[in-house]
C-alpha cells in the first residue's frame, strides 16, 4: 500500500497544455495582463477588468473569459517583449480598433482607482508602437470606460 501511495505521488503534476502562438486577440489578452502587473499589484479590480474586456472583445462568456485570460497569463509569463505583441496588434487590427486597444489598457490601468507611473509608462510606450497619434492617445486615455 506504501508503495501505491508512493507512486501515486511520484507522478507528479500531469504537463501543462502547450501555449497557443499569440494573435491579436491573444496578444491585446498578455498586454492587459502585463499592464496589470506593471506596478507588482495585481488586484481583483484589475483582473475582473481584464475578464470584462476579453468577454466583451471576443463574445466570451465569463467562464470563457477567465480560461483565455489565464492563458495570457501564462503567455505573458513566458514572453517578455511587449511591443512585439502590440506590434501584431498593429499588424492586424485597423486604426479604430488599436485606439480600443489603448482605451482598454487604460481601464486596466485605472481599474484599481490608482495609476501607477510604471503603468502608465508601459501603456505610452505601447500607443506609440500601435501608432496612436497623440490626440488620439489622450483621447483614449480619457473614454476608459471602467463598467
Amino acid at each position: 500500500m506504501f508503495e501505491h501511495l508512493k507512486s501515486f505521488f511520484d507522478r507528479g503534476a500531469p504537463a501543462p497544455k502547450p501555449l497557443p502562438e499569440p494573435d491579436a486577440k491573444l496578444a491585446l489578452g498578455v498586454l492587459l495582463v502585463r499592464t496589470a502587473w506593471a506596478d507588482k499589484a495585481y488586484l481583483f479590480e484589475e483582473i475582473e477588468q481584464i475578464d470584462r474586456i476579453l468577454a466583451h472583445d471576443n463574445g466570451l462568456n465569463p467562464v470563457e473569459a477567465a480560461k483565455m485570460r489565464a492563458t495570457c497569463e501564462r503567455l505573458a509569463h513566458e514572453i517578455h517583449d511587449d511591443m512585439h505583441m502590440a506590434e501584431l496588434i498593429r499588424e492586424s487590427v485597423d486604426y479604430t480598433h488599436r485606439h480600443e486597444t489603448v482605451q482598454s489598457l487604460w481601464a486596466v490601468a485605472h481599474a484599481d482607482g490608482i495609476t501607477d507611473e510604471r503603468e502608465s509608462a508601459l501603456v505610452e510606450l505601447i500607443e506609440s508602437t500601435l501608432g496612436i497619434e497623440p490626440q488620439d492617445s489622450e483621447a483614449a486615455r480619457a473614454q476608459a470606460v471602467i463598467p
